[in-house]
């Protein structure tokens, strides 16, 4: 690509945020950076009844969801039909590593977020990539793998 646009595979984005602003926020900034955001839901069910009708590319949820929900739940579920999960959130949890992509820390800036997205879509598509500060990937670089 020299001149032309980068090919994307992170196209159809599923927000996942129990914060209404946040929510707000996410899909606002997503949708200005050219992304199609499918639907914006804040429960698991939803998010699950979404996933289940509509072709989702990535899923951006956080890890705590209403009523002691998790995006843990989600993104296992969402593992099994090949939908990587990038969590967005301010609280860690061990597992999420074992199911999700990778995570932007909370509070997050514009740039970090359509950064973090930018990375996992270079990962879909077999580049190396190395996120910028506020972000994680849950992926090691090619010669980490090997050893």
């Amino acid at each position: 690509m020299v001149f032309g646009k980068r090919k994307q595979v992170v196209k159809r984005i599923l927000i996942v945020e129990d914060e209404p602003l946040t929510a707000f926020d996410n899909e606002n900034m997503l949708g200005d950076a050219g992304y199609d955001v499918v639907a914006t839901v804040d429960d698991l069910h939803e998010a699950l009844a979404v996933l289940e009708r509509e072709q989702v590319d990535l899923i951006l949820s956080d890890l705590r969801l209403r009523k002691d929900q998790t995006g843990i739940e989600l993104a296992r579920a969402a593992k099994a039909r090949g939908v990587p999960t990038l969590f967005a959130t301010g609280h860690s949890f061990p597992a999420a590593s074992e199911v999700g992509i990778g995570c932007v820390t909370k509070p997050y800036t514009e740039r970090q977020l359509c950064k973090a997205i930018e990375c996992v879509d270079r990962h879909l598509q077999g580049e190396q990539v190395k996120p910028p500060k506020g972000v994680e990937l849950f992926i090691l670089p090619a010669d980490e793998q090997e050893s």
